[in-house]
């Protein structure tokens, strides 16, 4: 106990006598009892208070060293005397744990042999065939959609027809959102039109041919939007679903915008209630949007009454989000969803119910991303964070394993929105796939992040396209499904790549061929464009913010590099 309290606890008394009236012994006896111990509280206070004032002299008298310890601290494993992470364009690994790349141990990321060779270890399967109920219920109604697939599949296999890289930067957007890029979608019949959404819940429309003509619609959702798909009904109207618990239907000439659901009515009552939706698809057969959330539930509506169908079902495990759905594109009643309980599964919407999955294919992590092939529906890709790409070559076969598993670095999702392969849907041969990459690689000194072209059928890594001036990461990509044009979300930043031969056949390019449209003043610039990957939400968009200046024009050229 201090003294101060200790000096409060026993108070000095001062006790005045009468000299008028007389005692008695005992009152004086009592009387001179209680002033001795109150003395000899007064000196044990007194006797502390002088203890600690020359405890407290000699401190300051005596010099403590200050110790600085030199020691470095990993921040992987926390332990001393080693780094770990990046160190320019090069990661170091922890020596406590497996490598970063592949997750295997003994050898680091730099001497990985995925990180050499794609393909490493890739082996294509053989095709299984086994009496499961997926492929009895729906083998012969897939095939019947397109007349002899198997040989036509077939032929383009031992056949391939030669793969158009878009590897040249056509054209760009800068700063074109207030947060990070997190969808993108391509017009279903105008070339030329670019959907976006960003972390925020706006949505972008950009005519990437006119360039300078771009809408932002900023009140649509209150925070990210997860997806967009368009009304196959009508292509000027789009459906969104945001984490903000609501689905949206979006008129993208005036922007007027219509909730079709709001799974948050009573507004935020803290985390454990507050529902988000992700994962979005449109079964076209039966005019529904499937939409799901964060408790692995599965929600429709009705796109020609705008109306909840039914009850929400459960086709994840409870409490855990649901990322992705997918419809079959030639038997949209086949339905494929992915999410965070480390699993894809397989649902038939004819009996979609809690626990009747057709099959369940297991991942070691989280599964970010869940595709049919799209144009024969028999193949499924993922994308899963145990730095995975996984593929799957016929639906009507054995689907206990993967056909083959490529090695991809995109096991990262802080700050970015997460790393999905998405199919070229346009390649007939079904195994041109398109993947931003985390780890960076050093560029004439420069650390830049790829994007990956992969053949999937084989594991090779066929082309990895970069600019200079582009050195953030590169999460969100799109690849037309008429043009040979691949759209990049970047950070804030919309990137158009076109082959490098449509230049040399065109006319020339025009100089002004970038949009700059704002900055965030007073931040650090971390990139040309004054761009971070770490968005936090203390990023404001300001309609007032200066110009941004270059020292050099953007380049028109950039650097790709392909490996035979």
């Amino acid at each position: 106990m201090p003294p101060e309290t200790r000096a409060r606890t026993f108070p000095k008394v001062v006790i005045m006598r009468d000299t008028d009236s007389e005692q008695s012994s005992s009152d004086d006896e009592q009387e001179e009892e209680h002033i001795l111990e109150q003395e000899e509280d007064e000196q044990v206070v007194s006797k502390v208070k002088d203890e600690e004032a020359s405890t407290s002299t000699k401190r300051k008298n005596e010099r403590v060293p200050i110790t600085i310890s030199l020691k470095k601290k990993c921040k992987v494993c926390k332990g001393t005397g080693h780094e770990a992470g990046f160190k320019g364009a090069t990661y170091i690994d922890c020596p406590m744990k497996p490598c970063f790349l592949c997750k295997m141990p003994g050898h680091t990321t730099m001497s990985c042999p995925h990180k050499v060779a794609t393909e490493h270890g890739v082996v294509p399967a053989h095709r299984k065939h086994s009496n499961s109920s997926l492929g009895y219920v729906f083998e012969r109604q897939l095939k019947s959609h397109i007349p002899a697939v198997s040989s036509i599949l077939l032929y383009l296999t031992l056949i391939k027809p030669e793969f158009v890289i878009p590897d040249q930067v056509n054209c760009a957007v800068i700063r074109y959102h207030s947060r990070r890029v997190t969808c993108l979608e391509f017009h279903p019949t105008n070339n030329n039109i670019l959907l976006s959404g960003d972390k925020k819940g706006q949505l972008g429309i950009w005519d990437f041919e006119k360039i300078h003509e771009k809408t932002v619609y900023e009140n649509i959702h209150g925070c990210i939007l997860n997806n967009m798909k368009f009304n196959p009904a009508n292509d000027g109207t789009v459906y969104g679903a945001s984490s903000d618990g609501t689905v949206s239907c979006t008129d993208l000439e005036t922007g007027i915008s219509l909730s079709l659901m709001n799974l948050n009515p009573d507004g935020w009552q803290g985390p454990t209630t507050w529902k988000m939706l992700y994962g979005m698809d449109i079964n076209t057969e039966r005019g529904v949007a499937l939409i799901a959330d964060n408790f692995g539930y599965l929600h429709m509506v009705d796109m020609r009454s705008n109306q909840v169908i039914g009850e929400p079902i459960l086709v994840h495990k409870k409490g855990s989000k649901v990322v992705g759905l997918h419809c079959n594109p030639l038997q949209p009643d086949l339905l494929m969803s992915c999410g965070n309980d480390h699993f894809a599964r397989l649902w038939d919407m004819r009996q979609l119910k809690a626990g009747s999955s057709l099959c369940n294919l297991a991942h070691k992590r989280v599964v970010n991303s869940a595709y049919f092939s799209p144009q024969s529906g028999s193949k499924i890709l993922t994308t899963c964070q145990d730095n995975r790409i996984r593929v799957w070559d016929s639906i009507f076969g054995n689907l206990d394993s993967p056909s083959r598993e490529i090695v991809h670095s995109h096991d990262f999702n802080r700050h970015l929105t997460p790393f999905r392969a998405e199919w070229d849907p346009k390649d007939p041969s079904e195994s041109l796939v398109v993947i931003g990459r985390y780890i960076s690689e050093n560029y004439n000194g420069a650390a830049l992040h790829p994007v990956d072209f992969i053949d999937i059928s084989t594991g090779q890594l066929l082309a990895e396209v970069m600019d200079p001036n582009i050195t953030t990461i590169s999460p969100v990509n799109k690849i037309h499904p008429r043009d040979d044009i691949l759209a990049t979300g970047s950070s804030r930043s919309i990137f158009i790549w076109r082959p490098k031969d449509h230049f040399e056949t065109a006319e020339p390019m025009e100089e002004n061929k970038i949009v700059i449209c704002g900055g965030t003043p007073g931040k650090k610039q971390k990139s040309k464009f004054g761009e971070s990957d770490d968005d936090s939400d203390n990023d404001k968009f300001t309609k007032k913010s200066k110009k941004a200046k270059s020292k050099k024009p953007y380049s028109k050229s950039a650097s790709s590099s392909y490996k035979k």
